[in-house]
């Protein structure tokens, strides 16, 4: 590319493209920074390991489990699992002992990894609090707060990795409503508002592959009016991005993907998101939409948004009544600007529990009152709750 000086002679440009990698490069202060949209974020300890776990670099569900023993763990339930897999080489134990490091013994003590834990344990919420699914029905296309708050189904789903991907599926089936209308030759056809395999396909992918580091917040399924979006802790990971994710594919937990493969829960080679796109296209509806945040991806499915004139619901939800553009064009921006208001607050808060009001203002360059208004409401719409005092207590994210 040639621009003209200010003596006007051409001056000769090179352009340099700058691939992503699975390094977490350090300057020479050893600061570690995040492109995060337009600018670059600064890392502290804490996001500098999620963005090692992320990259690959170590994984999460290797780490020891502080206080863990082998009794914490269900050894009826590694039985079944390697009945299912053919597993002969010894009984339950044995097979913790010598597949994926899940038991090692160091001295006279046992240590246990994360993912023997999430996969296997008889309490896996002891220990990871928040490694759970969580699914909110809102009656209406966004989320109110307040004296105006909509949510009408809160449902939780916890235990083991594999019991929570089946009972929040079997839940959410219930929830997915269909259509009926007459079709060609007097036959009535019914069609679901997503197709099942795509709204399936983001639930598992999003226990397969949170970042179990995030220890504020859980996976959250939040279903609208017209859209269905799954909330999973953590950046994408490897060299996976938004703009790749059809042709990419990385496991940020390979021993818990091994698994769910085994129940043929999670697609192998990333067909599974390539199909989501597909069923929506051959279903006449919008591709699916993923965005990052800071420390969130959300994933979004789209529906038609049927209303009574031209549709029947078989549900046990309201129907939707008619639009109203201009109620709806107001409440969706209502929406967007609590949404901008309180995302800075809500990762201030995932990296740092501790945060003060005062520490929030700094975190999250907001003045106090703003910082204050963001809180209450968070805590009206029963996002956040504070636990111990304003000095020593946490925030924890509901």
């Amino acid at each position: 590319m040639d621009v003209i000086d200010a003596k006007g002679q051409p001056n000769h440009i090179l352009r340099m493209q700058i691939l992503p990698n699975n390094k977490v490069v350090a300057n020479q202060a050893d600061e570690v920074y995040l492109r995060v949209g337009d600018k670059s974020k600064k890392l502290n300890f804490e996001q500098r390991l999620q963005l090692v776990y992320a990259k690959g670099i170590k994984y999460f569900e290797e780490q020891p489990v502080a206080g863990a023993t082998i009794n914490d763990i269900d050894l009826e339930v590694v039985a079944e699992y390697c009945k299912k897999i053919g597993y002969d080489k010894g009984d339950a134990e044995f097979y913790l002992r010598h597949n994926h490091d899940f038991v090692v013994t160091r001295g006279d003590e046992d240590i246990i990894r994360g993912a023997a834990i999430l996969l296997f344990g008889k309490n896996p919420q002891r220990f990871f609090p928040r490694a759970r699914v969580r699914f909110v029905r809102y009656e209406g296309k966004t989320a109110e707060v307040g004296d105006r708050m909509n949510v009408v189904k809160d449902e939780k789903f916890d235990g083991r990795i594999l019991d929570q991907v089946r009972a929040a599926t079997a839940f959410v089936k219930t929830q997915i409503r269909e259509y009926t209308k007459l079709g060609a030759g007097g036959v009535f056809q019914t069609t679901p508002e997503f197709p099942e395999f795509c709204w399936t396909e983001l639930i598992v992918n999003a226990v397969a592959h949170r970042d179990y580091s995030i220890g504020g917040t859980d996976i959250q399924i939040k279903m609208f009016d017209d859209h269905f979006t799954v909330e999973s802790p953590g950046i994408l990971p490897g060299l996976v991005r938004v703009n790749n994710i059809r042709e990419f594919h990385f496991s940020r937990n390979p021993v818990i993907v091994e698994l769910l493969n085994e129940y043929d829960l999670v697609k192998e080679f990333g067909e599974g998101v390539d199909r989501i796109y597909r069923d929506m296209a051959e279903a006449g509806l919008p591709e699916p939409e993923y965005r990052q945040s800071e420390f969130m991806l959300y994933a979004t499915l789209k529906n038609k948004n049927w209303g009574k004139e031209d549709a029947s619901w078989n549900s046990d939800q309201p129907l939707p009544g008619k639009s109203d553009e201009k109620g709806d064009k107001k409440a969706m921006k209502k929406g967007d600007e609590i949404d901008a208001r309180i995302e800075k607050v809500l990762v201030a808060i995932a990296n740092d529990s501790k945060n003060t009001v005062n520490e929030l203002t700094v975190a999250t360059g907001t003045s106090r009152k703003q910082i204050e208004i963001a809180l209450k409401r968070l805590k009206d719409a029963g996002k956040i709750h504070r636990e111990g005092s304003a000095r020593n207590g946490k925030w924890m994210i509901d």
